[in-house]
Formats: structure tokens, C-alpha cells, sequence
């Protein structure tokens, strides 16, 4: 079982998920800074996978929690078994028309091998269970407010399972950490 792994304290210098950019299914470029203060769950997706139709338990996930300061983060891959192999303009329909999905959806992207996004570099440089390569399509990923990943769950768990709400519900929980100030001993 993939529990919540906290990393260790964190450095104003370490990365973290909000340092990078992604293209919105739109073509509009975006960073995920834009997502301070949100639990983020960031999760590859694919329109033809056994595994699709977790797209209801993300969104449900996403409408009952997002009040709370939550959001999932879709990224949309080909990568294993040619599973999504739809343009950005026919991935959002298809989300829209079959599962309602209002979560933010991102442009298709290489999620493994030689030209993997960025984001999914350094998701995938993080030590297991709190990162690791991504396996198969659904693969999620769990990140507290300030950005950093507390932990990932395989294409199998289910998004509205207890072993993804559990620790969900710690982070929303939790205090929002306060900035620490500069020239401060």
C-alpha cells in the first residue's frame, strides 16, 4: 500500500511540482505555480484504457473537493499501449461528452523515454513510494500545498478509494504552511 511518505523539510531551493509548465488542452502555456495552496492529485490518462473510466472518480473527486482547495491535474499520454492517440481538441470532447470533466486537462505529453515532459522527469526522479516511473496509464500522483509529492498510487487504485481519500483529507486538512520570512534567525 502507498501510504503518505513526507519528504523532508523543505528547502526554499528544493523543486517541487510548481515549478513547472505545462500547455493547457487549449495551446495555452500555464505554470503550476499557479497552484500554490491546492492539493494537487496529477494523474496520466488515457481515452482507450481499461482504466478510462477512473475519469468518473477523478472528477468526483474534483467537484467534492475542490472547495477545499483540491484539484486533479490531467495529463493526457500515448505512451503505453497507443492508448490515447487523439488530438488535444478530440481528448477534451471525449472527457467532456463521456465523464463531464471539468478538472484541468493538459496537453498530450510523453510521460516516459527521451522526450518525457518535464514534469514527469522529476516526478519520476522521486524515490518510491513518493515517485518512481509511471507504469501504465492512471498512474497518480499525491502533492500537498507547497508543491511536494507525498506519495503515488499504480493505475489500479481506484481515485475515490480510501487509499487516496484518506491521505487527501490529511493534506486538505492540514494548515496551510505560512512563507518563512527572509533575514529571519
Amino acid at each position: 500500500m502507498a501510504g503518505v511518505g513526507h519528504a523532508a523539510e523543505k528547502n526554499d531551493s528544493d523543486p517541487s511540482v510548481l515549478d513547472f509548465q505545462a500547455k493547457r488542452l487549449s495551446g495555452v502555456s500555464e505554470s503550476l505555480e499557479s497552484y500554490r495552496g491546492q492539493v494537487l492529485l496529477i494523474v496520466n490518462t488515457a481515452s482507450r484504457c481499461g482504466y478510462t473510466p477512473q475519469y468518473e472518480g477523478l472528477e468526483a473527486l474534483y467537484e467534492k473537493y475542490r472547495g477545499q482547495g483540491f484539484s486533479v491535474l490531467g495529463f493526457p499520454s500515448n505512451d503505453f499501449g497507443a492508448q490515447e492517440p487523439g488530438s488535444d481538441s478530440e481528448i477534451g470532447s471525449f472527457c467532456k461528452r463521456n465523464y463531464g470533466v471539468e478538472f484541468p486537462m493538459f496537453s498530450k505529453v510523453k510521460v516516459r523515454g527521451d522526450e518525457q515532459h518535464a514534469l514527469y522527469a522529476y516526478l519520476t526522479t522521486l524515490p518510491e513510494p513518493i515517485g518512481g516511473p509511471v507504469r501504465w496509464n492512471f498512474q497518480k500522483y499525491l502533492v500537498d500545498r507547497s508543491g511536494q509529492v507525498v506519495s503515488s498510487f499504480p493505475s489500479a487504485v481506484k481515485p475515490t478509494s480510501p487509499e487516496i481519500v484518506a491521505p487527501l483529507e490529511a493534506l486538505l486538512a492540514a494548515q496551510v504552511p505560512e512563507p518563512e520570512e527572509q533575514g529571519t534567525q
